[in-house]
């Protein structure tokens, strides 16, 4: 069920079936000469409507898809927040499905720049849940997409070398099997980009020149982002469903 297609009452129906809602969540910034600047907020995406393709009774709701990417504001595309006007924006995403009677809110992660501040986020939502002196439960959980049961063990099994930390060839792929009319190419040199720290956005565009980092996402393919969403998007069902049955808050 995805939120966004639905009317107030189906919604309202849904709340009696089940507390839980996943979200999606990344960042619009760069992936290199050949990912598409959505990357990180289509990957969570892809997989969260497969997975509610095959499980009907898992509920989506619409993709927060901006995110903390300043380290890359000097590639051309990329759309950041302040680590402040994102976390003020989770939390009235958070206050607003709790409103309706959500207590389950799981985020789905595409964006690895975004994990601090998303839990920053959550720290102020479970402090203000106890100054205010609300009944135990709401709870909410982060997961980014590669962590998902065995996800990881199969990119690294597709891709032994060349993964890298960015513009990986598993993110690239999973693009790829969802928009194969948007697949790119070029030419990468060298074939495996330089990896090294994350800082500002100058610095950045001066140690990653085409905005990859220890990748080659030449190795991605649309049938092995096809491999992935499956794994992904069957331990998605598990994990919320099992997210849905706990008693009491969930790790954030």
């Amino acid at each position: 069920m995805l939120l966004h297609l639905s009317t107030w009452a189906e919604i309202e129906d849904q709340l009696g079936r089940s507390k839980a809602v996943v979200i999606p969540i990344g960042s619009n910034e760069q992936h290199g000469p050949t990912g598409l600047l959505g990357t990180d907020w289509l990957c969570p995406e892809i997989i969260a409507h497969e997975a509610q393709r095959r499980s009907p009774g898992l509920l989506v709701a619409p993709t927060f898809n901006i995110g903390m990417a300043q380290h890359h504001l000097d590639f051309p595309g990329t759309i950041a927040l302040r680590p402040s006007t994102f976390m003020l924006a989770i939390g009235d995403w958070c206050r607003s499905l709790a409103h309706h009677g959500f207590t389950r809110l799981y985020f789905l992660n595409g964006h690895g720049g975004n994990v601090a501040t998303i839990e920053a986020a959550f720290s102020e939502l479970y402090a203000e849940a106890s100054y205010a002196g609300r009944p135990r439960g709401f709870a909410c959980r982060l997961r980014n997409w590669w962590e998902l049961r065995g996800v990881m063990a199969l990119a690294n099994r597709q891709f032994p070398t060349g993964h890298g930390s960015h513009a990986t060839p598993s993110e690239i792929a999973v693009t790829q099997w969802a928009y194969p009319d948007s697949i790119k190419a070029a030419n990468y040199a060298p074939q495996v980009a330089p990896t090294g720290p994350i800082r500002e956005a100058m610095d950045f565009r001066a140690r990653y020149a085409d905005g990859r980092m220890g990748s080659d996402p030449g190795q991605a393919t649309p049938e092995k982002g096809g491999e992935l969403v499956a794994a992904a998007a069957q331990a998605l069902i598990e994990e919320v469903a099992e997210f849905g049955r706990e008693g009491g808050p969930a790790d954030a």
